[in-house]
């Protein structure tokens, strides 16, 4: 036990130290498996690591989906999506915020980004939400908590990094991440009403737009709902599996931009550096996340937390809320990849044992580190939302993302009293 409370300390140690995490974790993981089981052994541990997983046909699904975000984001579809929904929902008290939650939900389908989803979204609907009078924090609160959902409904790169590390099914845990996210959705625009009732609401009323308008305004979103799916259709029917699904969304995603003349040479140029920036970083945190799986596994943590949690008599849901805190205190010092790449790796053997099913605790993970986006003193959404609206305060934002938050906690307590929210969809799949 004392080996891997060692290993667990360090590792700690040095991300506070500012060490970066992936190498942090690949040191102490290295280190921790010399000490075990020799050197000769832990060189070879580490160059299979690092060389097959590197060659692996399953994790090309990261740079595609990443550069299917990144063509997306070119193709300014946000823009499009708010018109949408803001044509449907603008004559509603709070139709203002409602619609950019909708929105996000809308964009992050295609995207898979929490940080681009917040960050485009703010400079698309919050001069409009400024302009009739929606309160700052209302405002930027819908943003940032809008903004998580870009981890969570599919396809998401959380979610396939999730699956790579407790080996399983991407596209099981794409399809049961849905459901939660519409559920966050409507959770959202509750959180929406309820900040106006405690707050003093001096936002404009719009007129409702003809139903011509409202259709018209469709338009414009047909190219996501298409991509959309097509990507979840084809994994839901079993036509293609969530690597296939990955190359036809990039793919489709190119011929949208393509097709809406956004994309010139240097543009395309951009997003594929751009695209191998973002997946050789992930790529690097996760193997050092499974050098630091190993290491943990043959100094037996799980083994021992089971033992622990047996001999306390823990109920299931007892280790899921000391599991759902832990995320809360991490999410105050860790961006939500680290976190989760950190933890899972400890945590999925343990409520394996205890019969929790790992696709549902795939989405539990999640939404948990959602709200760790948003939550202080390290809300990254919140931070991002900042860097584009500079003249709102970071107090300011944060108060306005309580009832967000609040209603978060209620999709968990869901989650748990109905796995099926998460199940469902899955367990009826091609």
């Amino acid at each position: 036990m004392l080996d891997w409370i060692l290993g667990v300390a360090c590792t700690l140690g040095l991300i506070a130290l500012g060490v970066p995490i992936t190498f942090a974790m690949t040191i102490v993981g290295f280190l921790g498996v010399v000490a075990i089981i020799g050197m000769a052994p832990a060189m070879s541990m580490l160059g299979q690591v690092f060389y097959d997983n590197g060659m692996s046909y399953t994790l090309s699904v990261m740079p595609l989906f990443v550069l299917m975000g990144n063509f997306v984001v070119r193709a300014g579809l946000a823009d499009e999506l708010y018109a949408a929904s803001n044509a449907w929902l603008r004559h509603y008290r709070g139709g203002l915020p409602m619609a950019t939650v909708v929105a996000c939900g809308g964009f992050s389908s295609v995207c898979g980004s929490s940080l681009a989803t917040s960050a485009t979204m703010a400079r698309v609907s919050m001069p409009s939400m400024r302009r009739y009078g929606y309160a700052d924090g209302l405002a930027a609160g819908s943003i940032a908590a809008g903004g998580t959902l870009g981890i969570l409904i599919p396809p998401s790169v959380i979610l396939v990094l999730y699956g790579i590390v407790a080996q399983q099914d991407i596209g099981k845990l794409f399809l049961a991440g849905v459901v939660p996210g519409l559920v966050g959705i409507l959770g959202y625009m509750i959180a929406v009403r309820l900040s106006l009732a405690f707050t003093r609401d001096t936002s404009e009323r719009l007129d409702p737009l003809p139903m011509a308008e409202r259709l018209h305004a469709l338009k414009g979103v047909i190219g996501v709902l298409a991509l959309f799916t097509v990507v979840m259709g084809g994994i839901y029917l079993g036509v293609f599996t969530a690597t296939e699904a990955a190359g036809v969304g990039a793919g489709g995603a190119f011929l949208l931009v393509l097709a809406r003349g956004r994309l010139t040479f240097p543009i395309l140029l951009e997003m594929l550096v751009d695209t191998v920036k973002m997946t050789t970083m992930m790529f690097f945190i996760l193997f050092g996340a499974l050098m630091f799986s190993n290491f943990v596994n043959l100094a037996g943590m799980p083994g021992d937390l089971q033992t622990m949690i047996e001999a306390v008599g823990a109920e299931p849901v007892a280790v899921l809320f000391v599991i759902f805190l832990i995320y809360l205190v991490l999410g105050a010092v860790l961006e939500s990849l680290s976190m989760m790449l950190l933890t899972v790796p400890v945590f999925y053997p343990i409520v394996a044992a205890l019969g929790v099913d790992l696709i549902w605790f795939g989405i539990f993970v999640v939404v948990a580190i959602e709200i760790s986006l948003i939550t202080p003193p390290v809300g990254l959404n919140v931070f991002v939302l900042k860097a584009v609206v500079r003249d709102i305060g970071t107090g300011v934002i944060f108060r306005g993302v309580l009832p967000f938050v609040a209603m978060d906690i209620v999709r968990i307590i869901l989650l748990i009293l109905v796995p099926g929210l998460a199940l469902w969809l899955p367990s009826t799949m091609g």
